[in-house]
């Protein structure tokens, strides 16, 4: 899988930005249908849970140790960590992208808080 690095991480950070969690549009252009989410809150998310009146903060984000491990030709795992500059938070993370209809969509994702210290 050529690329797999460049074109995952430009998924991930279409996935981060709030303006596109909060719109039917985009949303069906990046989450699965059977979306699921354990979020670093403890909370878990479905794709239904997302929708116009859902509100993201415009957080600042930046993503580090980036990886992908291509688990079969229609599915990848990318893990990363996160730092959220606006909240001086960081968590790792990770997500399972499926291709279905030529199309790689969003299965899951988890945030853990961390330390920082990883």
């Amino acid at each position: 899988m050529e690329n797999a690095i460049q074109t995952f991480y430009e998924l991930e950070c279409i996935h981060l930005k709030s303006e596109v969690r909060t719109s039917a549009e985009e949303l069906s252009n990046i989450l699965a249908d059977d979306y699921v989410e354990f979020g670093s809150s403890g909370r878990i998310w479905k794709r239904k849970d997302y929708h116009d009146n859902h509100v993201l903060s415009p957080d600042v984000f930046e993503i580090s140790h980036f990886h992908v491990d291509v688990l079969s030709p229609d599915c990848v795992l990318t893990t990363y960590h996160l730092m959220n500059h606006t909240a001086e938070k960081k968590t790792l993370r990770s997500s399972i992208w499926r291709k279905r209809e030529e199309k790689w969509r969003l299965f899951f994702h988890q945030g853990t808080m961390t330390n920082g210290d990883q």
